[in-house]
């Protein structure tokens, strides 16, 4: 199972392998308090898309198509993603405000598609 969850809510047991997947630290976060796995930058969109995307539910349709392009081309940060939900839950970390409309959340649907993983 793959799940997102915001970097300012508490690790809990269930939460399996977690990964950062942002590109920026999040603001007012220590390593040792997030218990997180490992940091995937590669993972996160652009510094461009991220900035032109802002956040707006207007785009996110555009924004998805055009993350999804970018993860075309980084494999190798997807594979280790896909690997550990190979061996239990996974839960992929996001600073955003926004629940809906954030890169975790891009990212969960184009693993899924990709990879046939499922909650």
């Amino acid at each position: 199972m793959v799940k997102v969850k915001r970097v300012y809510e508490p690790y809990e047991s269930g939460d399996g392998t977690r990964f950062l997947v942002e590109r920026l630290w999040p603001r007012g976060m220590k390593k040792e308090s997030l218990h997180m796995d490992a940091w995937l930058k590669d993972a996160a969109p652009s510094d461009t898309l991220r900035r032109w995307f802002g956040h707006d539910p207007q785009k996110w349709g555009e924004f998805q198509d055009l993350y999804f392009a970018e993860l075309d081309t980084r494999r190798q940060a997807l594979l280790t993603i896909i690997d550990a939900a190979g061996q239990g839950n996974v839960t992929l970390l996001y600073s955003a405000h926004d629940t809906e409309h954030n890169n975790a959340v891009a990212l969960k649907k184009y693993i899924e598609q990709s990879s046939g993983l499922m909650d």
